[in-house]
């Protein structure tokens, strides 16, 4: 008479090393999100042609700011965008994964929400950093961008590096919307983010009122840092704030997310 195999309770799972996050499983997401060209297109390729108009623009090109010159702070500027739009994007990719009910067989897994949120954010990265090296290529190629090469390595690395907080974001609002509405709300608040942190037109050009709401929006800290290092002056430790609190919240809310749509089951 065979045995009858008793069911083990969730409670009792053992929770695996670093609550279940792995190389091999970010591989696979990275291997899956690759596939998706429309992402590839939108993130990679739009930041590569904005800089082509507006960083090679020979009236201002060439004139100086800080250590390097216009068209460097604005290959920076669009490697950003294109970075947090890629990030963005990834993270919320999770959105089609709970219309495919995959979020709820996580429910069954000793995966834990940090860990899973952890690869989801990581796997974000790798597509942030392909917009991050596309547009500091073409730059390259172009020979407008002109600024020491440690200010190159230290400005990329500082923006992909940031860019991790748009992950957290897509993450976030792709547990909070259902899928057929997440890229679209992605896409315009990515776009008031972008005005409202002084990434398209200089804050010095608003108004008092709308400056000082400006270093309240998530953009406007990481804006500031990944210009620093070309622009110089002194830095302001409340844009380092404004990142960590952004990135608190946006990451604590996938997070609270995760647990609620995965308890659904």
């Amino acid at each position: 008479m065979s045995a009858v195999p008793v069911p083990v309770d969730p409670v009792d799972r053992v929770t695996p090393p670093f609550g279940g996050f792995k190389a091999a499983i970010v591989r696979l997401e990275v291997r899956r999100l690759l596939r998706n060209r429309r992402t590839l297109v939108f993130t990679v390729l739009f930041p590569v042609f904005f800089f082509l108009i507006f960083g090679l623009n020979s009236s201002y090109a060439s004139h100086r700011v800080g250590q390097g010159n216009e068209s460097a702070f604005v290959m920076i500027s669009m490697a950003l965008y294109g970075a947090v739009l890629a990030t963005s994007s990834g993270g919320a990719m999770v959105s089609v994964e709970r219309l495919s009910g995959w979020s709820r067989q996580l429910r069954i897994t000793p995966l834990q929400p940090a860990a899973y949120i952890a690869i989801k954010m990581a796997t974000a990265l790798v597509l942030g950093l392909a917009a991050v090296l596309a547009v500091y290529i073409v730059g390259i190629l172009t020979h407008k961008p002109s600024m020491p090469v440690w200010l190159w390595v230290a400005t990329g690395a500082a923006l992909w590096i940031g860019s991790l907080l748009f992950a957290a974001f897509g993450l976030f609002v792709g547990y909070l919307l259902p899928s057929e509405n997440v890229m679209q709300l992605i896409g315009f608040a990515l776009m008031l983010f972008s005005f409202g942190g002084g990434l398209f037109i200089p804050l010095s050009q608003f108004s008092h009122p709308l400056r000082v709401l400006a270093t309240y929006t998530p953009l406007y800290g990481l804006n500031q840092v990944v210009h620093f290092p070309l622009v110089q002056g002194t830095f302001d430790w409340t844009w380092a704030a404004n990142l960590v609190a952004w990135l608190t919240l946006f990451t604590g809310g996938a997070i609270w997310r995760f647990r609620k749509d995965t308890a659904r089951v």
